[in-house]
């Protein structure tokens, strides 16, 4: 019961969280000088071929074939009705392509790149903290240095240092995009081999960055651990290091477990701009072009799922929480 008003609550305020950020989510793109139908109109009128009175009447139609002719709170009211519905709508910079279309061909890339990135920095950076702390000397002083220079470089400028010196100064690796020319995608072993080359950089660029700040986080509990009654007995009783270290990192991992969410939050923001700098045909570069254009139903839709991928990666991390740290249901149930 206890655990269950817990994750009520919890529930409740991701809700709360998720219109808030749905309301803002609609106006903040409006807020952007510039109107998204007056550049389409211009980019006729540069071609040539239509009069003014032709220009207007083109005008008028793209104002009510996007909806931006009606007043703010109607366009509110029908853009919460399409979300709900799962419908983002038409491009502005792009039609009359489907903003659904659009996301779909673009978000698999940045799952590919960000999925093993969270999965791959936060195992090997939490192993990686929990070991240098408990071995100590050399090992522990490296671990630690190298970890905070890591966790302390934006992963754009990583990825800026990375794409330098592996790509054009090594030439070992492609310098940008997602595969080579000529090429289309395609579920094929030919392709798998080509677009894995062009996915080691941003992939890097994210994990060792998470990695650092997983270790350097974890250190400073197992750290906390290693001064524990349990430690100190287990090595009196000459326990293998393997085993008391395992206990150090089931101990210390809470916390690490606690933040996962936050830290997935700065690799997704982190990885959109790393796309950028790789010119990876991922939700970064969608939504970079869209904010040129004055894209809202692009740039809605993206910053819909960046708001929803946070949420529930929080959610699901404080749900977790509640089931395997006894003091939260001792808390919940009133124990002391």
């Amino acid at each position: 019961m206890a655990l269950a008003r817990y994750l009520g609550r919890k529930l409740a305020w991701t809700v709360v969280v998720f219109f808030v950020a749905l309301t803002l989510n609609f106006l903040l793109p409006r807020l952007i000088p510039g109107n998204p139908v007056d550049a389409i109109v211009g980019q006729i009128a540069s071609g040539g071929g239509a009069g003014g009175e032709q220009l207007q009447k083109i005008h008028e139609h793209y104002m009510q074939e996007f909806g931006l002719d009606k007043p703010m709170w109607q366009q509110y009211l029908i853009y919460i009705g399409h979300v709900f519905q799962g419908d983002f709508g038409t491009s502005f910079g792009q039609y009359p392509a489907s903003v659904n279309k659009l996301i779909g061909e673009a978000l698999p890339w940045s799952i590919a790149i960000q999925l093993p990135a969270i999965i791959v920095g936060w195992v090997l950076g939490n192993i990686l903290g929990a070991v240098a702390a408990f071995k100590g000397g050399w090992l522990d002083r490296g671990a630690f240095v190298s970890s905070l220079f890591f966790s302390s470089v934006p992963p754009f400028a990583f990825a800026i240092i990375l794409l330098f010196v592996v790509a054009v100064k090594w030439g070992a690796l492609p310098v940008g995009g997602a595969y080579s020319f000529g090429l289309s995608p395609e579920l094929s072993v030919s392709f798998f081999g080509d677009a894995i080359t062009y996915f080691w950089l941003p992939f890097w660029s994210l994990v060792l960055v998470f990695i650092g700040g997983q270790a350097v986080g974890m250190r400073s509990m197992a750290v906390y651990e290693l001064g524990t009654d349990y430690v100190n007995y287990n090595r009196g009783l000459g326990v293998r290091d393997a085993i008391t270290v395992r206990y150090i990192f089931r101990n210390a991992m809470l916390p690490q477990f606690t933040g996962l969410g936050l830290a997935i939050a700065g690799l997704i923001t982190g990885g959109l701009i790393i796309e950028l700098v790789f010119s990876y045909p991922g939700l970064g570069t969608l939504l970079f072009n869209a904010i040129g254009q004055n894209d809202y139903p692009v740039i809605q839709a993206i910053t819909l799922l960046i708001t929803l991928a946070v949420l529930l990666a929080n959610f699901t991390v404080d749900v977790l929480t509640g089931f395997i740290d006894p003091r939260i249901r001792a808390a919940q149930s009133g124990d002391r």
